[in-house]
């Protein structure tokens, strides 16, 4: 079996992904945790959900990050009138070979920005569901592989805007976390009138990386170690989700998964070869909050997804810290 250590050493993984962190940031001003939590989802092999309102720069994060690695991206505008073979590809036919050919559609890239994602009709926003989650796409009876690595960076509005529609249960579902960006401090936006004033930083950003380096970061963080206390302390806070009185829909079994890897990855983006209970409790509200759904009385209550998890990681009994070391 190979190693921690012997597939890319610690040093590398951390210096790599400081590389790529710093070229997002130097185009994404004031936000270094959003930052951190898309370069999280990256190497969990995740896709991401950015929501917030309009103009406070959810497509520059998603372009920043796609710029900062060395990878194929095609970018997806979700509209009303945009049809799910736009997304995944269709066959037509070749009259000169006398067979049908396929030509891939937008999906078919390593870092895929799905901009405005609840803009467009259910039925083409499930057109992400076999992409998200099984990394290939079935057209016509035929399954053809998506490239290594793989990610969808969807940005969207609220719901409660004009033209959006809210995205299915199973769509939330598929995305390992999400994140608001909210607006800038009044020191970041000055420096962004700076920097954003004479022209875009996106024309000069290089990549910070290779997708080969992204795909042995990946690998290295799959070695990373849970110990069982971590583990179970994860499994309990997502099932404490599901019988909670102020929630209708709890997390799935799928949100227990994201939860350990996401875990994982910031334990290496953060220099260790283990996880701790510490992880897990930075990344619940971004990876649980959006695929629960509060009840009728807690909205009424004004009671939100992020609260009611801050609740249970009150509640929930944190592992023993000798436990935490492998």
């Amino acid at each position: 079996m190979t190693t921690f250590d012997e597939r890319t050493g610690l040093g590398e993984l951390t210096s790599t992904a400081e590389r790529i962190r710093a070229s997002v940031e130097g185009v994404i001003e004031g936000k270094p945790e959003v930052v951190r939590l898309a370069l999280t989802v990256l190497l969990a092999e995740g896709h991401l959900l950015i929501e917030d309102v309009p103009g406070v720069g959810k497509t520059m994060l998603a372009k920043a990050l796609a710029r900062s690695v060395d990878c194929s991206v095609r970018r997806i505008q979700f509209t009303p009138d945009l049809l799910p073979s736009d997304v995944t590809g269709v066959s037509v036919f070749d009259q000169r070979e006398r067979e049908f050919e396929f030509k891939p559609g937008a999906i078919f890239a390593q870092i895929v920005i799905g901009d405005e994602i609840n803009r467009a009709s259910p039925k083409t926003q499930s057109a992400l569901l076999e992409s998200m989650e099984e990394r290939q796409v079935t057209v016509d009876g035929h399954t053809h592989p998506l490239p290594s690595p793989f990610m969808v960076v969807a940005t969207q509005n609220p719901v409660e805007m004009e033209g959006t529609y809210p995205l299915p249960e199973a769509q939330r579902d598929r995305f390992m976390a999400r994140v608001s960006m909210g607006y800038p401090s009044p020191e970041a936006e000055l420096r962004m009138l700076d920097v954003h004033g004479a022209a875009s930083p996106l024309d000069d950003l290089q990549p910070a990386a290779h997708a080969h380096d992204v795909v042995k970061l990946v690998e290295a963080v799959r070695e990373v170690h849970v110990a069982e206390p971590v583990r179970r302390y994860a499994v309990e806070v997502v099932s404490a989700t599901r019988g909670h009185p102020e929630l209708g829909l709890g997390a799935s079994p799928r949100a227990t998964l994201h939860l350990l890897r996401a875990a994982k990855a910031a334990a290496a983006l953060a220099g260790r070869e283990y996880a701790l209970p510490d992880d897990v409790q930075s990344l619940a509200v971004p990876v649980l909050a959006h695929r629960l759904l509060p009840t009728a009385q807690a909205r009424l209550n004004r009671r939100t997804a992020e609260q009611v998890v801050g609740d249970i990681l009150r509640h929930v009994p944190v592992p023993d810290p000798r436990a935490r070391r492998p």
